[in-house]
This record gives structure tokens, sequence and C-alpha cells, in this order.
């Protein structure tokens, strides 16, 4: 008996050990409405009749009798990159794939839209209207966590390329948006860093970089986590005068090195937001930066830890 205990003690460890290596399923895309482990495409109703959406994934132990049993689910909100046929990106919502990794899927996961200037559907370059991609968060993070249990204490905001840069210039565009977020992840690029010519808002440098410091100023001591294949020295120098202003994380992620072989049956090129569906060393470091920020809460009225 005393043996059985202890190989089925083995077996259970060599499964969670196991577990921590398996690779990432993206759930396909579904219709009808959100259910556990389900990915579906959600138009809110001041947008009824266009194209602007966003889609809504519930982790599969997600409970439709939340509310009576008390229950809730940190959640990862997510802004894709551009549309970059070179790296596989659509620009797309349906195309977004780094919230999901950051959670392992254990976590609700939205990725909201950049609205198009006429409203009328998904901008899939750059902005389009930037105020109502603004308002588009203020209202639907949290109608989505009153709806489905999301913890509002721990709303982490995300993004792959232009998504990377959105989370502070969308993410931080004003103070009402900066309060939706316990904290914030980019992978690839960050805003202020280069210059975006042939674009309005991300040229000349001088004035781009100064807009980017008063929504740095948004961050107000809450935890960072900038992710960069090919290392993070450039981002860490551009951000060496505002250190106080964040609690930041930098982790390296060597894709070549975790993909040895590109293009493959996941990713087509270096400039990827799909590092995180394969073990890695960087994917433990940010699962576990996830875990320890997940743990805390966020007073978002006062940006305090309790």
């Amino acid at each position: 008996m005393l043996r059985l205990f202890i190989l089925l003690l083995l077996s259970g460890m060599l499964a969670m050990i196991h577990s921590d290596k398996k690779d990432l399923q993206l759930p396909a895309l579904e219709n009808g409405l959100a259910s556990p482990g389900k990915r579906v495409a959600v138009v809110p109703a001041e947008y009824e009749g266009t194209g602007v959406h966003h889609i809504l994934y519930l982790p599969p132990d997600w409970d439709p009798d939340w509310r009576n049993k008390g229950r809730s689910w940190p959640v990862v909100v997510e802004y894709t990159g551009n549309r970059f046929p070179t790296s596989g990106s659509s620009g797309e919502v349906e195309g977004a794939v780094l919230g999901y990794g950051l959670s392992g899927g254990k976590y609700i996961w939205v990725v909201l839209p950049f609205v198009a200037e006429d409203h009328q559907h998904n901008e899939v370059t750059w902005w389009g209207d930037q105020r109502a991609t603004v308002e588009y968060a203020k209202k639907n993070v949290p109608r989505i966590c009153k709806e489905f249990g999301g913890d509002s204490s721990r709303v982490f905001l995300c993004g792959f390329s232009r998504g990377a840069i959105a989370v502070n210039y969308m993410g931080l565009f004003d103070d009402e948006v900066a309060k939706l977020w316990c904290g914030f992840v980019t992978h690839d690029h960050y805003d202020g860093v280069r210059e975006w010519k042939g674009t309005d808002w991300g040229s000349p440098l001088a004035n781009y970089r100064e807009a980017a410091v008063q929504r740095l100023n948004r961050l107000q001591g809450r935890p960072v986590l900038i992710c960069q294949n090919g290392g993070t020295r450039e981002i860490e120098q551009y951000l060496a005068e505002s250190k106080k202003l964040a609690e930041f994380t930098f982790v390296d992620v060597p894709v070549k090195e975790i993909f040895p072989q590109i293009p493959n049956a996941l990713i087509i090129h270096p400039h990827t937001d799909r590092w995180l569906f394969v073990d890695s060393k960087a994917r433990k470091q940010v699962w576990k930066w996830m875990e320890r920020v997940s743990d805390r809460k966020i007073n978002l009225m006062t940006y305090e830890t309790d």
C-alpha cells in the first residue's frame, strides 16, 4: 500500500514537471457565446451592426455560477501587432496569441481592437481613431470583468510589436484608462524608444519621446515586464532615467535558440509572439513573473499594493 502511494505521488510530481514543459495549443476560434475553454469574437452593443469587435477567451475552469461560488479570475488584455505578412502577423484580433501564452490559457483573455477612423471595422495598421480605441477599453474591460468574473485588481495589459507600443500609448493614454491595469507586458518594441517615420505621432523623435514620458509617469510604480528578441539593452538605456517610475523587469527572448529552425510549423520569422507556446528559460521567467504579480492585489485608484 505504501509502495502504491509513493508511485502515485511520483507520478503526480512527474506530471506536474511535464506540464511546465507542455507545448500550448491555441483554441480554435468558434461561433456562439463564450464558455469554458472557448475563444469567440464579440461585438459590443455600442458597435452592433459594424465589424468592430474583440476576442474573448474563458479558461477551462471558468464557472458560470462564479458569483454564487465567490470565484474570480485574473484577466490578460492584449493589443496585437500591425499587419506584417513577412512575420505572419495579420494585424487582426483573431491572430493574437501573446495573452494566451502569458497565462498558459489559465486567465480570462481579451484581445482589444484598434477602432478604425470610420468606426466600422478594426484597424490592422497603427491606431485608427485613438480616442475611440481608448474608450473601447474603458467601457469593455470593466464590463467583461463584471459579466464573467474577472478580478478587476488583477487585470494585465500586454502587447506584441504595434501592441507592445500600445501598452503605453493606449493603456496609459490618460489617467482614467491607466487605472485599469495591475501590470504591463510588452514584447518586441516599446513606446518612445525609436522614431516611427511617416507617422504624425511617432516622429520627430524628440516630440514623440516628450509625449511618451508623460505616459510613463502614469505607471506610478506598477510592475512592468519588458521582453525583447535579441536583448533589452536599447530599451533599458532608454528607460535609465525612468527606473523610479515602475517596477521594471527585463527578459531577453532568444527566439533563434528557442526555435533552431525558422521557418517551422509554428513560426515563419523571429519577430513573433508565439515563442511562449514552447518550453524555454524565457517562458519560465515570464510565467513566474505573471504568477507573482497575479498573487498581489493592486489598488487601482491609488496604484498601491495591498
